[in-house]
């Protein structure tokens, strides 16, 4: 689906305005539309042409966006959280390798599984750095 002009540049703005933090937490989002996609790809006939297609457009665009908070990891300052990041970045990796190859729709949902909770406690953390006052509420 192509965007319009004024939703492309509404799209770019908000990607060039945000903080660090939002861009995670838009990387993660994209990631799990990709997953929903490429979900709904596995749930099409096999008689369907496009399935295959489906299925591997979309884990290849999640696992690019696995790679790129993956290669953003700061190993040095995030120590043990950057290093168990990393390596659960492997994971969903190999789980989504397997899922495309194996054209096995399990490794696929573990992943998105796993990958909603490690965004709904991002977009938390975010948002008790915007409202401090509703930390304590927490």
């Amino acid at each position: 689906m192509a965007l319009s002009p004024y939703a492309r540049h509404y799209q770019t703005q908000s990607i060039l305005t945000a903080s660090p933090g939002q861009l995670v937490l838009m990387l993660y989002d994209g990631a799990l539309r990709f997953l929903a996609q490429a979900q709904a790809g596995f749930e099409l006939p096999a008689s369907d042409l496009s399935r295959i297609e489906k299925i591997n457009t979309n884990i290849l665009r999640a696992e690019a966006i696995l790679r790129e908070l993956q290669s953003n990891l700061d190993m040095e300052r995030g120590g043990e959280l950057a290093t168990n990041l990393n390596r659960l970045y492997d994971f969903h990796l190999e789980q989504l390798f397997r899922s495309n190859l194996r054209k096995d729709p399990a490794p696929l949902l573990e992943t998105e599984r796993l990958l909603r909770s490690l965004r709904d406690g991002w977009a938390e953390m975010l948002q008790k750095q915007l409202n401090p006052d509703m930390a304590s509420v927490a």
